[in-house]
């Protein structure tokens, strides 16, 4: 690897990183020497890159520091378009509309040899087939009430024809290739619940914030699924359970 990649790659395994990292860690990750590592950051700090730590402790990357997007390699350039082109077909039409936004704007800044992954990829996923059963919702609504920490007042019908009223806390909106599911805590239930969005009847959009905040929730839910080793894409059975 060439120093100025190898630079460049720090940077971005520090920024990564949600607590401080050893040089030995950053070694074994790069597939490099402790001493080479330690050189590297000297002369990262030595060109002002806010990196604070230590030998034998670790290193952390400041918040806030940023590199040009003309520095995005040719393989995170496909991952781009590979996942802008699955939510085009799969998510909603205001999700679709900005990742098309998304792949202008990164095709207007790259390097002119790199122009052709934007604009004619080598890589892609097939147009969406199926039509979503949820027409009636506002599933653009439903992510920014999960956003703001904002209650919904919603009719359900389960897979064996039960139905219900509640008042759920959202803080997720999980997109499948065939069903768009929302992750809330269910005040009927005291308990995390999963609601497909093809078997709302009804969503009320209350302006009432719940008592958590939605990421205090996600960590739970997610911390939650770890322990059930079922951190693996929703699947849609996993609603019924509501």
């Amino acid at each position: 690897m060439r120093r100025a990649d190898r630079l460049f790659e720090i940077i971005q395994v520090l920024r990564r990183a949600s607590a401080p990292m050893t040089a030995a860690a950053i070694a074994a990750e790069l597939e490099t020497s402790k001493r080479t590592i330690y050189r590297d950051i000297g002369a990262l700090i030595a060109q002002r890159v806010p990196i604070r730590g230590e030998a034998g402790i670790g290193y952390i990357l400041d918040r806030g520091f940023d590199l040009p997007p003309l520095m995005l390699t040719s393989d995170e350039l496909e991952a781009v378009a590979l996942g802008a082109q699955w939510v085009m077909a799969h998510a909603d039409s205001e999700l679709a509309r900005a990742a098309l936004g998304v792949l202008a704007k990164i095709a207007a800044i790259v390097p002119e040899d790199l122009r052709p992954i934007i604009d004619d990829p080598a890589v892609g996923t097939p147009p969406s087939r199926e039509v979503h059963g949820d027409v009636g919702v506002d599933v653009a609504k439903l992510r920014a009430w999960s956003r703001q920490g904002l209650k919904l007042a919603i009719g359900y019908v389960d897979k064996t024809g039960q139905t219900s009223e509640r008042v759920i806390w959202p803080f997720m909106v999980g997109y499948v290739a065939t069903v768009r599911v929302v992750m809330a805590w269910c005040e009927l239930r005291a308990g995390f619940r999963i609601f497909r969005t093809d078997q709302l009847t009804s969503v009320d959009f209350l302006d009432e914030r719940y008592p958590e905040h939605p990421v205090v929730l996600r960590r739970r839910w997610l911390a939650m699924m770890r322990e059930k080793q079922a951190i693996a894409p929703v699947r849609t059975q996993d609603a019924d359970r509501a």
